[in-house]
């Protein structure tokens, strides 16, 4: 298992795609955090914030809520490239065993998860703090609070790239994968949340907290939507089961239906 599961990180690794998205995602991450840290800023000029903690945390922790899309996309492609370019035949003749492979695959995306992680969380405190600190407020840097978030925020984000290698078991067409998850990412959660939240009934907002999205978010403990208004998190531990959940129900799925079929 070992000899596998290292397998799976140096193919991963040696690819451009994820080190290309990892500087996407630090950019995209930097600019999304002076944006929010400024806009937060504006506003409590208007409307002096009550809990200053938790305006610096939702501006930290925006890659849990907005760029969790970055690591899916590079778990999602560690399958569905080997499918698209037939090399995942060659690692079945190695080891015919499949169950084995999904899991080298999940265990294997870890440390390039991990990379995803701290380079997003920390672009987010990096640009966020300096946004803040500019404007002369608080950045906060000596809270607790603050560093447990982002550490948690860095364990989301890893986790969220074993959540891409589940979903790529299930949509093996790679064209496909990517349309679903940036649908899903992007457009279709952010309009269930706001639609949950809604005040028909109290109990659908409390479904709202167990979408992948949320449950990412709960386990850095902040969240730009709920700053919004839009639904509560769940406790942090809480979260990280939801969303390993969905890894194992993806790769669970894809093992029997997917990985079942000749991919010869």
């Amino acid at each position: 298992m070992r000899t596998a599961i290292t397998m799976e990180a140096r193919k991963l690794a040696s690819t451009r795609l994820w080190w290309v998205l990892l500087i996407v995602m630090a950019g995209y991450m930097v600019f999304l955090a002076v944006l929010m840290a400024f806009t937060s800023v504006q506003a409590g000029t208007e409307v002096p914030a009550s809990d200053p903690e938790t305006t610096v945390l939702g501006v930290y922790t925006i890659a849990t809520a907005l760029g969790y899309v970055f690591p899916a996309i590079v778990g999602t492609l560690s399958v569905t490239s080997e499918v698209r370019h037939r090399t995942l035949a060659q690692t079945l003749l190695a080891d015919p065993r499949r169950s084995r492979l999904v899991a080298a695959k999940m265990i294997g995306a870890v440390p390039v998860g991990l990379a995803l992680g701290l380079v997003g969380s920390l672009a987010c405190l990096g640009a966020g703090a300096a946004t803040f600190t500019l404007l002369d407020v608080d950045p906060l840097l000596g809270s607790s609070a603050v560093w447990r978030a982002v550490g948690l925020s860095v364990v989301a984000l890893t986790l969220w790239t074993v959540v891409g290698v589940g979903l790529g078991t299930v949509l093996t067409n790679q064209v496909a994968a990517l349309v679903v998850i940036l649908a899903f990412t992007q457009f279709v959660e952010p309009i269930l949340r706001g639609a949950l939240s809604l005040p028909f009934d109290g109990r659908l907002a409390a479904v709202a907290s167990y979408l992948p999205g949320a449950a990412g978010e709960a386990m850095a403990g902040a969240s730009l939507y709920t700053t919004l208004g839009m639904g509560e998190l769940l406790v942090w531990w809480q979260g990280a089961l939801v969303l390993a959940g969905y890894a194992v129900v993806l790769a669970a799925l894809g093992r029997v239906t997917t990985l079942t079929r000749d991919l010869t």
